[in-house]
């Protein structure tokens, strides 16, 4: 996919604070792309230079091929979609999706077709004539997103735009979101902290921290196959165990554990004999049983606690040297603390990660 927005080199300081660093990123045409990563880690930073309202401090920014840097926003021509919503309270919600056309001096007649046409898209027709105030937070948002839309942006620029609303309706939203994307053929650039977000809305995630990309890859790519012991960790939850690489061949490496029991597993990146690693392992890869499993990988432990949350069971396991997690379907066997189970997982379940 050719590239349509280009970070190059790009870096930013506030005083002596470096927030992104020499950072480099291309997204494609018509590509959903989510910056991850927790607060500070400057994916909102990238996201304000790339709508303007920031300058960095070194690097371009480029839009389909052209420099951008001193491009003044409201030439950008970019829909930007904020947390707050940032709805005009005193207007009606087709004159607030009016508004980037009537500053941009689209005629009457073009406006009604083009806010019908975008109160359709989010499915907010019968609302045209209410006030903000008389909307549900998810309604709210729907209207600042057909405002970002309705004058046909190159891109879209969504920052946090779920976070002020309910479990249910975010989840709703995502798949809104996500569908106007594959309709539209839309270009967006999304912020977010929220995981499981990230990973329901795009086609790629960039992994932040501390000012630089830790890995960018499909939602598949990096949760199951973590580059870094951060990646693993901030992208839902993981097994971290401690061990040493005794051989390597080709796409797998042999781990032994300071327990002594040996691990076949993945490897992400490069490693090396006498290397000391860590194994991530999802605990939805884990399935335990009282008799050993050929074939697999094995680890003796014993049941400290067993959670019943909803969809799956969390069990608390330990063995000699380090506690692990698993997470069984909702229908499997309960193992009440004490029970000597075997944790069983394939090469396939966990990945070796450089320190």
């Amino acid at each position: 996919m050719a590239e349509f927005i280009r970070f190059d080199r790009i870096t930013k300081f506030y005083g002596p604070l470096c927030v992104v660093e020499n950072l480099d990123l291309g997204i494609g045409k018509g590509e959903f792309v989510s910056l991850l990563g927790p607060s500070g880690s400057g994916k909102t930073t990238l996201l304000m230079m790339l709508a303007g309202f920031e300058q960095p401090t070194a690097g371009e920014i480029l839009l389909d091929g052209t420099a951008i840097n001193a491009v003044p926003t409201y030439k950008r021509d970019m829909g930007v979609v904020f947390q707050s919503y940032a709805l005009f309270p005193h207007m009606s919600v087709g004159d607030n999706i009016a508004f980037p056309l009537q500053m941009r001096g689209i005629g009457k007649a073009g406006i009604d077709e083009r806010v019908k046409r975008a109160l359709d898209m989010v499915q907010l027709s019968t609302l045209s004539d209410r006030r903000p105030s008389q909307l549900s937070g998810g309604q709210q948002q729907r209207v600042a997103l057909a405002r970002a839309l309705v004058f046909e942006p190159r891109v879209v620029l969504m920052d946090e735009p779920l976070g002020a609303l309910d479990k249910q309706l975010r989840e709703q939203m995502q798949l809104d979101i996500r569908d106007l994307h594959r309709r539209l053929g839309l270009t967006i650039v999304f912020v977010t902290h929220d995981q499981s977000e990230a990973l329901t809305m795009s086609d790629r995630v960039a992994v932040f921290n501390k000012g630089k990309i830790e890995q960018i890859g499909t939602p598949r790519q990096v949760y199951d196959e973590p580059a870094t012991r951060f990646v693993a960790e901030f992208i839902g939850e993981t097994n971290l165990v401690e061990g040493v690489v005794e051989t390597v061949q080709g796409a797998e490496a042999t781990v032994r554990l300071p327990s002594g029991a040996q691990i076949v597993s993945a490897v992400s990146g490069s490693i090396a004999s006498g290397q000391s690693v860590f194994l991530s392992i999802r605990p939805e890869r884990v399935d335990l049983s009282e008799t050993r499993s050929e074939g697999r990988n094995v680890l003796e432990t014993e049941v400290t606690d067993s959670v019943y949350q909803g969809d799956h069971l969390r069990v608390q396991l330990h063995n000699a040297t380090h506690p692990l997690i698993a997470k069984l379907g909702r229908r499997s066997r309960e193992f009440p603390p004490g029970t000597k189970v075997f944790a069983a997982f394939s090469a396939g379940d966990c990945r070796v990660i450089a320190p």
